[in-house]
């Protein structure tokens, strides 16, 4: 498979919960205009990926928000059609199309996964996840969508300690109000 490709919306100061508001104390992504550049690096996002792996929360909330939705480019299609593993040991039967559950050795499941044949593995959300493949070397790309807020609160996708050694920024760019940071373990 592709590359395992990290995409997080984040303020300036780190933090990436609730960024759409749907656990009632976020909502700050979408008070900013990310413009169209924006929505075209989100919808290649999207078509660039065949597999779309989550942790259990954030699972739950795109489980509960894109089935039934559609859109004229194809991105609420491509949500919904493509395969989706979620890593958690507390899930019941998952009910989105195409998923499985993974629910231990993660690592493993990842390497699995990079070495089939095919697009890329998209993790959106899902910090604890993204902590757990970053400490074990599965992260290939890094993209940061920068929003312009302090949020002062709420989970920062780098808790302590939790931040990788070293990326090296590949690439930045400004689309609407919002800067997108792309990063790559920097090389040895």
């Amino acid at each position: 498979m592709g590359n395992v490709v990290v995409s997080e919306f984040v303020t300036l100061d780190g933090v990436f919960e609730d960024p759409g508001g749907a656990e009632g104390a976020g909502g700050w992504a979408f008070r900013f205009e990310r413009g169209p550049e924006g929505d075209r690096f989100k919808l290649d996002e999207v078509m660039d990926a065949d597999v779309l792996l989550l942790g259990r929360k954030t699972y739950e909330g795109f489980a509960a928000a894109w089935p039934g939705r559609t859109d004229d480019a194809g991105f609420a299609d491509k949500m919904n059609s493509m395969r989706k593993v979620v890593v958690s040991t507390t899930i019941g039967e998952p009910a989105w199309e195409n998923t499985t559950v993974v629910r231990d050795d993660v690592a493993g499941a990842v390497r699995a996964l990079r070495a089939e044949p095919g697009g890329n593995v998209l993790v959106a959300g899902s910090g604890s996840l993204v902590q757990a493949l970053l400490g074990e070397g599965l992260v290939d790309e890094l993209s940061l969508m920068v929003f312009p807020v302090l949020q002062g609160r709420g989970r920062r996708l780098f808790e302590d300690g939790a931040a990788p050694a070293s990326l090296e920024l590949v690439s930045t760019r400004q689309t609407g109000e919002v800067a997108i940071l792309t990063f790559r373990p920097a090389s040895s």
